[in-house]
């Protein structure tokens, strides 16, 4: 596995390409009007301060990727915090879910504004079945190479950015900049604190640049370089884009289309034309990032199985272990496009997320802060943001829909205990590789 990690393959532009085009798509795309449905007409605002939650949250990814920058990510990073236990296991597996949640979520937001583009209301049993295809067409993508994956994603990150940018500040110049979503929609703070964790959840697409850390050129410094500059760049394109739907519609309409808000809001802000080339950017971007999610979470589970810390099976299938993971990552996103919505799923991938976050800032408070030079006060300020939100969202979501928090609170059960059984029966080896560069750490460090 790690012969598959090139040092120095990917630039400080490389890694912020690489960050945006895993944001900016499905989180602006898909997440717009449930956001505006659980804050109100502050939902503008809700960008902003999910970005100053993941920003006391990427304090401790940037530095643990400072101090070991690994192709490992996510799981180096818990293994290092908690050793191969359960905890690590678990909450590694919850990120790669979540990862898959969001190819669902990105899936089924392509086939609402390709049958939107259609003058076809989204609904029955189009959606999941055009989400469904576009995941076996980006598994046909995947299977042709990593080179086609690369030069595709860039060439789609940079489109995707500038495109949606550029509606962001057409649409606010035809609507007057005058802010439309108001209403008597008042949800309060609850709902706007609620609405916060999927803010979180469009922001969370960092974590790619994490899991690139051994790739990177001067790991030591880029990488936190990369995931700050990205956030960045989101935070202004969310921005854009939240006041721009805002200036279009009134908050109801926002609510209404919450699948499609973007095609809902270009209509009357830039015309027929712009509808159509609206639809065909947020076709472009959804596709794009599936085929990137479908590629980073395949090399995900490839490196936790590399890493002892999730089982493998090939099920009589040949290739390397790669191919299988990709295989499985395929399945399991088809499975989630048929049988959950939106909301639904959105609601599943902020619940294992957010989980995942706090354990990761609570095993590097107790075991590594010192070690890397992390402020506490800093960590510890990241699990308590994270636990207000998920609070308030669990509070909100039992209160529309139990069902969503039953389902997370059995997966996420189902998960540990999976892991703790597996563990024990396999129980890991010392000395279990973390696809890093650790061994090079010192060097760069010295090195002005």
């Amino acid at each position: 596995m790690s012969s598959e990690y090139k040092q120095n393959s990917l630039s400080l532009p490389d890694a912020v390409a690489m960050g945006t085009g895993v944001m900016i798509g499905a989180g602006i795309l898909a997440l717009t009007g449930q956001i505006a449905e659980l804050a109100g007409p502050w939902f503008p605002l809700a960008f902003v301060a999910g970005a100053v939650v993941t920003a006391f949250s990427a304090y401790t990814y940037i530095k643990m990727s400072n101090a070991w920058p690994s192709a490992g990510g996510i799981g180096m990073i818990l293994k290092k915090a908690y050793g191969p236990t359960t905890v690590a296991a678990g909450a590694a597996l919850l990120m790669a879910l979540s990862m898959v949640i969001n190819e669902s979520l990105v899936a089924r937001t392509f086939a609402t504004y390709l049958l939107r583009g259609l003058g076809m209301e989204p609904g029955g049993w189009l959606v999941p079945t055009i989400g469904v295809g576009l995941i076996v067409f980006a598994y046909i993508v995947n299977a042709s190479g990593n080179r086609s994956v690369g030069l595709l994603s860039q060439i789609m990150a940079v489109l995707k950015v500038g495109g949606i940018a550029l509606f962001g500040i057409a649409a606010l110049w035809a609507g007057g900049i005058s802010f439309e979503a108001t209403g008597d929609r008042e949800t309060g703070a609850a709902g706007f604190i609620a609405s916060l964790a999927l803010a979180i959840l469009a922001f969370k697409g960092f974590t790619t640049i994490t899991n690139s850390g051994a790739e990177i050129t001067t790991p030591h410094r880029n990488v936190g370089r990369a995931i700050v500059i990205s956030i960045a760049i989101c935070v202004v394109v969310y921005l854009l884009v939240a006041f721009a739907v805002g200036s279009s519609l009134p908050l109801d309409r926002i609510v209404a289309a919450k699948d499609y808000a973007l095609a809902e809001a270009a209509e009357p802000a830039l015309g027929r034309i712009g509808f159509y080339l609206t639809v065909a950017l947020a076709l472009v971007a959804t596709a794009s990032g599936v085929i990137a999610s479908i590629f980073a979470v395949s090399r995900m589970l490839a490196m936790l199985t590399d890493m002892k810390m999730i089982p493998h099976s090939h099920f009589g299938m040949p290739g390397t272990i790669r191919d299988h993971t990709l295989v499985y990552t395929v399945v399991i996103a088809g499975v989630l496009t048929v049988f959950f919505d939106l909301s639904r799923i959105a609601s599943l991938g902020a619940f294992f997320y957010l989980v995942m976050d706090m354990l990761i800032h609570w095993g590097v408070w107790r075991h590594l802060r010192e070690q890397i030079g992390a402020r506490g006060w800093i960590l510890l300020t990241a699990i308590g943001l994270d636990a207000v939100v998920l609070g308030a969202f669990t509070v909100m979501k039992w209160q529309s829909d139990p069902t969503i928090v039953l389902i997370a609170l059995a997966a996420m059960a189902a998960v540990f205990a999976f892991e703790h059984v597996f563990l024990k029966l396999n129980p890991p080896m010392d000395g279990g590789h973390d696809l890093g560069r650790a061994d090079t750490g010192e060097t760069e460090k010295a090195s002005p």
